[in-house]
C-alpha cells in the first residue's frame, strides 16, 4: 500500500460519511468543454441563483450523497426540471426505483439533455447534462429497465419537481 492508496481510501471514506454533496477534483469550468449553451452565466451569477449544493453539482460536477434527495421517493405524476435553468428534462412516466439512492429514469424528455464521456474516478462513464445550460445532472448506465435498458442516475439537487395539474 502506498501513500496515494491511503489518501484515496481516506477521501472515499470521508466522502461517504460526509456532507450531502461530494466534490470531484479536476472537473469544472477550468476544464473547458467544446460545447456552448443557450444559458451562459458567470460563476458569480450561478452562485447567486443556486444553493451551494446545487452549484457544486450543476457547475462543478459534484455528486450528492446517496439517499439524501427526497426526489428519489417522489411518486406523484409530473415533470422534473433543471434546477439551473428550469428546462423540463424528465417525466415521472419514465421514473423508476433503481434502489441506488438517487432518482432514476429510463429516458429523458426529447431534446432535453446532452451527454459526454466522463473519465473521472478511474472509469469511463456517460455524463448527462442539461442541453440548455450545461448543468451536470448525473450519469447514464446500461443497467436500466425496458424499453431502453438505460438508467439515468441523477442528482436530486440538480432537479426541481413540478407536479402535474389535475
Amino acid at each position: 500500500m502506498n501513500r496515494r492508496s491511503v489518501l484515496m481510501a481516506g477521501a472515499a471514506m470521508a466522502a461517504a460519511a460526509g456532507g450531502a454533496v461530494m466534490f470531484r477534483r479536476g472537473v469544472g469550468p477550468e476544464h473547458a468543454w467544446a460545447e456552448t449553451f443557450e444559458v451562459d452565466k458567470s460563476e458569480a451569477e450561478w452562485r447567486k441563483i443556486l444553493t451551494p449544493e446545487q452549484f457544486t453539482v450543476l457547475r462543478k460536477q459534484g455528486t450528492e450523497r446517496a439517499g439524501s434527495s427526497p426526489l428519489d421517493h417522489e411518486k406523484r405524476k409530473g415533470t422534473y426540471h433543471c434546477a439551473g435553468c428550469d428546462l423540463a428534462v424528465y417525466s415521472s412516466e419514465a421514473k423508476f426505483d433503481s434502489g441506488t439512492g438517487w432518482p432514476s429514469f429510463w429516458q429523458s424528455l426529447p431534446d432535453a439533455v446532452g451527454t459526454r464521456q466522463d473519465n473521472s474516478l478511474f472509469m469511463t462513464r456517460t455524463e448527462v447534462h442539461c442541453r440548455r445550460c450545461g448543468g451536470h445532472l448525473g450519469h447514464i448506465f446500461d443497467d436500466g429497465p425496458p424499453p431502453t435498458g438505460k438508467r439515468h442516475c441523477l442528482n436530486g439537487v440538480a432537479l426541481k419537481f413540478r407536479p402535474a395539474t389535475a
